[in-house]
C-alpha cells in the first residue's frame, strides 16, 4: 500500500493506493483483485475487500465502490447505499465512509480539503479526463463549501508516458480540442505516446488547485506489481484484476 506524503500528516485521514499484493485471488488475478467486474471468483473479491477495509480501518460495508463508466458524473455520499452508483467520482464529508476507485492503468485521484474535512476520489482514464471528470469533481467540492486554496490533490499510480502508446486518431482528438494538448504527447520512431499524468495535473492546475502530489509508479511495469490492462493484453490474457485506491475521514 502506497501513501501520499501530503496526506500522511493529517491524522484524521486514512488512505492508500493498493497494488496487487496481499490478497487471496489466484491465477491472472493474483492476489488482491478488488474488481467485481472481473471474472474472478466473487468470494475471492469479497475476501480481498475485507483485507482492504481492515487496512483502511473500516468495515467492508463502508467501502463505497462505483460502477465506473469513464464519464464525468460525480456523487456526494451522505450514507451507505445498497445500490451501486454509476459514475466516476465521489465526495463525502462523513466520517467512516471509505471512497474507493478501481483501476488497471487509469489514474485514481484523491482530493482533501483540510479546512472543512471533505474528501473526494475520482477515476481518470483518458476518456474521463478528456470529458472533464477532474473539473466536475472540483466543481462539486466547491458547491459543498470547499475552496481550491484548501484542496490537496494526489494523482495515484497509473500507466506512464513511456508505455502509453496511442494511435493517430487519439492524438488528433486531443489536438482538435486544444492545440496546447500537444504538450502531452511524445513522438519517437514514428510512435505516439500519451502522458496521462501530465494531462491530469494540467487539468487540476486549471481548477486552481496548487498542492498536487504525483505517485511515480507505472502500473505497466511488472516490478511495481500492479494490475495492468495493457500488460494483460500484451500477455494475451482474456481478463485482468483491478487495483483499489481508498480514502476515508476517520
Amino acid at each position: 500500500m502506497i501513501r501520499a506524503n501530503i496526506l500522511k500528516r493529517y491524522k484524521n485521514v486514512s488512505h492508500g493506493f493498493f497494488n496487487k499484493n496481499g490478497g487471496v485471488s489466484k491465477g491472472i488475478y493474483k492476489s488482491l483483485n478488488c474488481g467485481y467486474g472481473s471474472k474472478d471468483l466473487r468470494s475471492n473479491i469479497i475476501n480481498n475487500l475485507k483485507i482492504v477495509s481492515n487496512k483502511i480501518g473500516c468495515s467492508k460495508k463502508n467501502l463505497v465502490l462505483l460502477h465506473q463508466i469513464h464519464g464525468n458524473k460525480v456523487f456526494n455520499i451522505r450514507k451507505i447505499s445498497k445500490k451501486k452508483l454509476k459514475g466516476d467520482a465521489i465526495i463525502t464529508s462523513k466520517k467512516g465512509i471509505a471512497l474507493c476507485i478501481l483501476t488497471a492503468d487509469c489514474a485514481p485521484i484523491f482530493f482533501f480539503d483540510k479546512k472543512i474535512n471533505m474528501i473526494g476520489a475520482a477515476h481518470a482514464g483518458w476518456r474521463g479526463a478528456y470529458r472533464g471528470i477532474i473539473k466536475e469533481t472540483v466543481k462539486y467540492l466547491k458547491s459543498k463549501g470547499s475552496i481550491t486554496d484548501n484542496i490537496l490533490a494526489v494523482i495515484g499510480p497509473c500507466i506512464k508516458k513511456n508505455n502509453y502508446e496511442v494511435k493517430i486518431d487519439f492524438y488528433k482528438k486531443f489536438i482538435r480540442k486544444d492545440k496546447q494538448n500537444r504538450n502531452f504527447f511524445i513522438i519517437k520512431n514514428k510512435l505516439i505516446f500519451f502522458d496521462l499524468t501530465a494531462f491530469i495535473k494540467s487539468e487540476l492546475l486549471k481548477t486552481g488547485i496548487k498542492r498536487i502530489e504525483t505517485i511515480k509508479k507505472d502500473t505497466f511495469y511488472k516490478k511495481n506489481k500492479f494490475f495492468s490492462s495493457r500488460m494483460s493484453k500484451k500477455n494475451n490474457f482474456d481478463d485482468y484484476g483491478r487495483n483499489i485506491s481508498v480514502i476515508m475521514i476517520k
